[in-house]
């Protein structure tokens, strides 16, 4: 009987123990898991981003985080289950970095559009543009808790394309290509960065390139100043589910 009860007290320990390792096991997988790495397929993915036989939509934040508008976003997604891309300013993560660190903890993908925002900085030279997005990654990484993340992905500020500064960012496209750093701009947006400020005011730009392409990555703000996006945020969304599509982020491409 006493070897009876020893053996089962054996068994529940060793129950405990196993669990205890699996519960390990399953944390380092899903650490692993949200820490992006670039691979050949990852390259791929996202130079054909674009390209897409299925409906599926990538909502994108740009400036943030901010103490007004991220948290109003987050909730709204949370709330209608979709994960979501924020490209996020470094000097806006150092000064709210539980709101970086929340973005993370609830699965969506961390990307840089740099640090400082201001264009006379970040284009001075090619080589800054990478320095910008080496100090935002610095300050993402602080802020999550995690110094192996790298979001291998960049915004350019004002976009890719044109503008005062296009031959400094063709140059500087080659310098994060060598560092393992890809960009993406956008193939439709709501305008609320360029005079947009209503529901309908949105609907109506989205309109303007969302019929025409079966993969979409939408251009949005959540800096501090943009309390009408995240007002719109479940209309917008409504837009799009009535429209077939499935929601993504940036999970999905660079892996």
């Amino acid at each position: 009987m006493k070897q009876l009860k020893k053996r089962n007290k054996r068994n529940k320990e060793n129950k405990k123990k196993l669990k205890k390792k699996l519960k390990k096991k399953e944390e380092k997988l899903s650490f692993a898991e949200k820490l992006p790495q670039l691979t050949d397929e990852g390259r791929n993915n996202l130079k054909n981003i674009y390209h897409s036989e299925t409906k599926r939509v990538f909502l994108t934040f740009d400036d943030g985080p901010s103490r007004t508008v991220t948290p109003v976003v987050l909730d709204t997604l949370k709330s209608e289950n979709i994960k979501a891309t924020f490209f996020l300013l470094g000097s806006r993560v150092e000064l709210d970095p539980d709101l970086v660190k929340r973005e993370y903890d609830e699965g969506h993908y961390i990307a840089s559009h740099g640090y400082s925002h201001v264009y006379s900085q970040i284009y001075a030279t090619p080589q800054s543009v990478l320095d910008e997005y080496n100090k935002s990654v610095t300050a993402i990484r602080n802020a999550i808790g995690e110094q192996e993340y790298n979001p291998h992905l960049f915004r350019f500020p004002g976009g890719y394309w044109g503008g005062k500064y296009a031959e400094v960012k063709k140059q500087a496209e080659q310098i994060l290509e060598q560092n393992d750093v890809l960009h993406i701009d956008w193939n439709a947006l709501t305008s609320d960065a360029a005079g947009a400020k209503t529901t309908e005011q949105f609907i109506a730009e989205l309109n303007k390139t969302v019929p025409k392409h079966n993969s979409i990555v939408v251009l949005m703000h959540d800096a501090g100043n943009k309390t009408a996006t995240a007002n719109a945020l479940p209309t917008i969304i409504k837009y799009f589910r009535d429209q077939g599509f499935e929601f993504e982020n940036f999970y999905s491409i660079i892996k």
